[in-house]
């Protein structure tokens, strides 16, 4: 069977390093080009990020689903 949760994992992983890192750029880098820079780039991109893993998870469901009705 087909899997999503590798390509889940990896991009969850990488979310949270990109999150954790964000937050120490955070601290030295704080001015109005930062600000503009995560309104308009990184907090999109985290919320598309966050919106593929719950496709992931949606599709693993309805794999597993077809999976077990094919059986």
């Amino acid at each position: 069977m087909i899997s999503t949760a590798s390509g889940r994992g990896k991009l969850y992983g990488s979310l949270k390093d990109l999150r954790l890192l964000w937050e120490d750029t955070e601290k030295i880098w704080d001015d109005e080009i930062r600000r503009n820079f995560e309104e308009k780039l990184f907090e999109p991109l985290v919320g598309h990020c966050q919106s593929a893993i719950r496709a992931m998870d949606r599709l693993s469901q309805l794999m597993a689903q077809i999976q077990n009705e094919c059986e």
